[in-house]
């Protein structure tokens, strides 16, 4: 802490700015409140209600509400029928449940390198990952940025593959002027605190092919139905159901769904401030000494989730440790997205070894996440740029 000590001067702030924070309104309250007073907290008509103001903001078919984020890649994985054996492929940019999908189907994770200027995963090293084996693309869309779906969709066209879309940053974004959710294969969102639009917890997976949809409804249930058209033999009574498949008890409340229908109706509020930060925070850090922004594609329209600064650690007398500290010295809590997921021990022990994507290793050295959600003020906002520029300053060579 010494050379924070160095530094001098009060911080930038005297209140803490965290990385990512939820916005809960009124409206908000009182949609969760008549959930409480109904008849029905989970399995009632507030999950129907959501899965279709999905398909309305996306386009898509079919929306099928889950627990989590990390519960919609899993049951996408199972809709696309990946099983032991298969190798299914992803970034090693993201949050582990991105990776630990396949997994779960008993198929094995294969990383391909990023893009070194969007931080996306790169379509040229997906196509030179593809084996008899690869079954899935797993393509996160990173920060809120829409990866390169043209080209993604026209490797898995051509090698036929199923193009899982991983969506958890990216609901309101539009690629090419359609929204992320109908163009690929399916496509899965994340409710999480942070995450632009929140039900607490809760997840979705959005396609357009009817087969996926069904397997997607029993997975989510225990594999159990009441359908008379896929059971076995005829039914006993109103109260008969059958298990035909091992599925998960992966539902969604009625509670989270409400919440997440009401955050909803704030999305395009939501998107205009994200980008309204993010055009500020650009206009302050572009062309400044130790730092490299993220490009976008010109296609995505982005609502951004994270806002990741790249450190030219070649310019600066300090490592990211060292930023980093001297940011929460300032009161800007900051945060690292991601750590490689095949540098964790439990990759490790499966024979994963460092030097896999040395793209995605060199830009993890480099990054940190400041402060983005839609309730920051314009003080708030200022602050945090008054302290990178106080600490890139003091640390530049």
């Amino acid at each position: 802490m010494e050379k924070l000590a160095i530094m001098g001067g009060a911080p930038v702030r005297q209140t803490r700015i965290s990385y990512g924070h939820q916005f809960i309104d009124e409206k908000d309250i009182e949609a969760v409140v008549r959930v409480l007073k109904s008849d029905y907290l989970t399995c009632g008509p507030e999950i129907e209600k959501l899965e279709r103001k999905l398909c309305k903001l996306t386009g898509a078919k079919y929306a099928v509400a889950l627990s989590n984020g990390t519960a919609a890649l899993h049951g996408a994985c199972y809709a696309a029928g990946i099983k032991k054996g298969d190798e299914v492929i992803t970034t090693p940019i993201t949050f582990v449940a991105s990776a630990n999908c396949a997994l779960y189907c008993g198929a094995v994770p294969v990383f391909a390198d990023i893009n070194e200027e969007t931080f996306n995963i790169d379509p040229e090293r997906i196509a030179e990952k593809v084996t008899p084996k690869t079954r899935a693309v797993v393509a996160v869309d990173y920060t809120g940025q829409a990866v390169e779906l043209d080209k993604i969709r026209e490797i898995c066209h051509r090698k036929g593959l199923v193009l899982i879309e991983d969506g958890a940053h990216s609901i309101g974004t539009m690629y090419k002027g359609i929204p992320v959710g109908r163009i690929a294969d399916m496509t899965t969102f994340s409710f999480h605190p942070v995450k632009t639009v929140t039900g607490g917890e809760g997840g979705a997976v959005l396609t357009n092919d009817e087969e996926y949809y069904k397997r997607l409804l029993l997975f989510r249930t225990h594999g159990i139905t009441r359908e008379p058209g896929l059971m076995n033999g005829l039914s006993s009574g109103d109260w008969y159901y059958q298990q035909i498949d091992l599925g998960y008890n992966y539902r969604m409340t009625d509670i989270q769904a409400a919440l997440i229908s009401s955050q909803l109706d704030k999305l395009p509020l939501f998107k205009r401030r994200r980008q309204e930060i993010v055009k500020r925070y650009d206009e302050a850090f572009d062309g400044m000494q130790g730092i490299i922004l993220q490009k976008e594609i010109k296609e995505s329209d982005t609502v951004r989730h994270l806002y990741i600064l790249r450190l030219d650690l070649e310019a600066l007398n300090a490592s990211r440790k060292d930023i980093f500290n001297a940011l929460k010295a300032e009161n800007i809590f900051c945060n690292v997205h991601y750590i490689p997921v095949y540098y964790f021990e439990y990759y490790q022990k499966l024979g994963y070894n460092k030097g896999i994507c040395p793209k995605a290793e060199r830009l993890y050295e480099q990054i940190i996440t400041l402060p983005l959600y839609f309730s920051m003020t314009d003080e708030d906002v200022e602050s945090v740029i008054s302290g990178v520029k106080k600490v890139l300053g003091y640390y530049r060579k």
